[in-house]
């Protein structure tokens, strides 16, 4: 589905986007360079990963939370995410050979740090003039803020680019899953619908950080060491109403936090656990969720379609596949690397906000109606 450009349509007409993604795992920069044009698949020219810098990831994390001198500090985290994003730049114009002329527009999302939309706000770092100015190209960044605006969710963001790339005639899903798991539905034509499930690598990040000194759990190996407790389960399930709420919602570190998690673990009445078995409980939960959730709102999915660094991770897709108890594959499978699918999707989320186009699912976010989203910054 996405083609590359050794492919047929190397040399197809079209624009050149970028897209830059860094999500809530604060792990890393994705971007890709592409050539879209309507009506045609996506031509994928370069992409790149850098690492986040260790003080910067840790800085963005620390600023989910209130702290001493927030302004001055998430300035300085914006400034420099916005130099990490220049260095994906220059990353991608280097393996292409294109330069700064070629490229219409770059798609940024920034670094979300705040997510209230309940309370009519939402917060992304990034400072997209700097990027503008580093890069020499064009910036639409501030994706999320029109559609809060305008009384919805603000996210996710994905699900009508997912429709464009993954959609068809029998009703499926596709599950990204970042720091937060969230679903696309796509119901044989229909609008597509989507909402956040819950925590994914977010909480299995953390703990894992906590307790083995490693930044993730590779490939789940060390959850494949510890047994899942179904008492702690039911706990962490029944105990957040978030759970439970209908869609359109959303979430992120504001609710599902190590706070959160210290507090259930700290309510729970059964046996001490080893530390394995509260990863492999983790996992567990991921699965649990995203399974109930899509068996509450489109039970006639033929398969799951898994896209996000949770993609990557083996022992989450095989809790993924018991729960979901029908076909759970990445998005590679059809064509599209699912480590490259968010960058992919704000490089084409920049492309409609060029071509003035509402990018919104109000059926998605709860927004009073589709809207133009992001803001341009012109270099």
């Amino acid at each position: 589905m996405l083609q590359h450009p050794d492919g047929p349509d190397g040399n197809a007409p079209g624009r050149l986007f970028i897209g830059l993604m860094s999500g809530t795992s604060t792990d890393g920069v994705d971007g890709v360079l592409v050539r879209l044009q309507a009506g045609a698949r996506p031509v994928l020219l370069a992409s790149a990963s850098l690492d986040m810098p260790e003080a910067l990831g840790g800085e963005l994390l620390a600023l989910n939370r209130p702290g001493q001198d927030e302004l001055a500090r998430a300035a300085l985290a914006g400034n420099a995410l916005a130099r990490l994003y220049a260095e994906a730049v220059t990353a991608l114009l280097s393996q292409s050979g294109h330069g700064t002329a070629d490229v219409t527009a770059i798609g940024a999302h920034g670094q979300t740090v705040r997510h209230r939309p309940e309370l009519g706000y939402t917060v992304q770092l990034n400072n997209p003039a700097l990027l503008a100015e580093l890069s020499g190209i064009d910036v639409v960044a501030d994706f999320r803020s029109r559609d809060v605006a305008a009384g919805g969710q603000g996210a996710p963001l994905v699900p009508p680019f997912h429709a464009a790339m993954f959609g068809g005639a029998q009703p499926r899903a596709v599950l990204n899953l970042g720091g937060i798991a969230n679903l696309t539905l796509l119901d044989g034509g229909s609008a597509p619908r989507g909402f956040d499930t819950g925590p994914a690598n977010m909480l299995l990040d953390f703990w894992c950080h906590q307790h083995t000194g490693h930044p993730y759990d590779d490939e789940g190996r060390w959850a494949a060491t510890g047994h899942a407790n179904a008492d702690l389960l039911e706990l962490l399930i029944a105990d957040e109403p978030w759970f439970a709420l209908p869609p359109p919602k959303s979430t992120g570190r504001d609710l599902f936090d190590s706070v959160w998690l210290a507090q259930r673990l700290n309510a729970f009445s059964g046996p001490a656990l080893d530390p394995a078995d509260v990863q492999a409980t983790l996992q567990r939960l991921t699965a649990r969720t995203v399974a109930d959730a899509l068996e509450r709102t489109l039970p006639q999915a033929r398969d799951v379609l898994v896209c996000g660094g949770g993609a990557r991770n083996t022992g989450l897709m095989r809790d993924l596949a018991d729960c979901l108890r029908r076909p759970v594959r990445p998005t590679d499978t059809e064509g599209v690397p699912a480590q490259w699918v968010e960058a992919l999707a704000f490089a084409w989320l920049a492309q409609a906000h060029v071509d003035r186009l509402p990018a919104s699912v109000p059926a998605v976010t709860g927004a009073r109606s589709a809207r133009v989203l992001g803001a341009l910054y012109p270099h």
